[in-house]
């Protein structure tokens, strides 16, 4: 039920929230009890993470730098393997616009086509995690008893292991490549995941549309997938959007140090990897400062996002705060 607001124009009462402006004031609507909501969820949701600026900020960002990733090959100015014989190292000019490499090709077309390599690395590395994360979490803390300590075992184990160490040691061997990086992020980062999920399968399969979800004869399957994974969704989705940004600057390290994307193909991580001579830094900064900024403003933007998302699926958080 929406509320009618004060003659004041403000909320009658604190557990109030407003979700609209309208040509006779304010539309109210109530955050704390869900029966009265006329509003969904997911559009209060929505509406806390738009009040957020620097979450949309954030949000607007990473859609400008996808559409980029994906129209590279359409709004690039060259190829990013082209060689420019006339213009070696050179700094911006009207042809290129941030200049060139050493070996003659232009750096805004290697940063378009970087684009689709980092964010590549975040969204199929998280899956990856995201995956194993929470399938073995929702057994152990649905399952419990003997299930639940053995995978909880296996997980402190592998937290135990030094992820940057094991990464150094593994992609030599495997060779260095985009998707081997994928791969040993995937597989190194799901600890953190399955915790997360156990704790809310543990506290969420005694609560009260739990049992009597099972009190109707609801099978387990029906109880996971309809009643207890819904409720874990919110906080998976904020651990993503971090595991995102902690994927593109662990690429873009391993890129830097030679282990990750190898020419010609094109990365900002490799990018940095032309200017790691201070002769380069000091003489030619555009060769560096495009690709740096490019992985601090996609890394800012997404834990800008990852800040609003928790705050928006947080409700109790937003009255806190107001």
């Amino acid at each position: 039920m929406t509320s009618t607001p004060s003659t004041l124009g403000g909320p009658v009462g604190p557990e109030l929230d407003p979700i609209v402006a309208t040509a006779a004031g304010t539309v109210w609507v109530s955050v704390t009890d869900e029966g009265r909501q006329s509003a969904s969820p997911r559009k209060l949701a929505w509406i806390r993470f738009r009040r957020n600026r620097l979450a949309m900020l954030g949000l607007i960002t990473i859609i400008v730098l996808v559409v980029v990733a994906v129209l590279a090959s359409v709004i690039a100015p060259f190829s990013p393997t082209k060689i420019d014989a006339k213009a070696f190292g050179k700094p911006p000019s009207a042809t290129h616009l941030l200049g060139t490499d050493g070996s003659g090709r232009d750096v805004l077309s290697r940063l378009m086509y970087g684009a689709r390599v980092s964010l590549s690395v975040g969204l199929v590395a998280v899956s990856i995690y995201l995956t194993i994360g929470t399938v073995l979490g929702a057994i152990a803390g649905f399952r419990r008893g003997y299930i639940d300590g053995l995978i909880m075992r296996i997980t402190d184990t592998v937290m135990s292991f030094p992820a940057l160490i094991i990464i150094l040691a593994v992609i030599p061997i495997l060779g260095p490549s985009i998707f081997n990086i994928m791969l040993v992020i995937g597989l190194l980062g799901w600890p953190a995941v399955a915790r997360l999920v156990r704790a809310e399968f543990l506290s969420l399969r005694e609560r009260e549309f739990t049992m009597a979800a099972r009190g109707i004869g609801a099978r387990d399957r029906r109880i996971i997938f309809r009643h207890i994974l819904p409720n874990v969704a919110g906080p998976l989705v904020v651990l993503a959007s971090f595991g995102i940004a902690d994927a593109i600057i662990t690429e873009a390290g391993l890129s830097f140090l030679g282990l990750g994307v190898q020419p010609p193909d094109t990365s900002w991580g490799q990018m940095l990897n032309t200017a790691i001579d201070v002769g380069t830094v000091l003489e030619k900064p555009w060769l560096w400062l495009a690709p740096a900024a490019a992985i601090a403003i996609t890394v800012l933007s997404i834990n800008f996002i990852g800040d609003g998302l928790r705050d928006a699926l947080d409700p109790r958080g937003a009255l806190k705060k107001r």
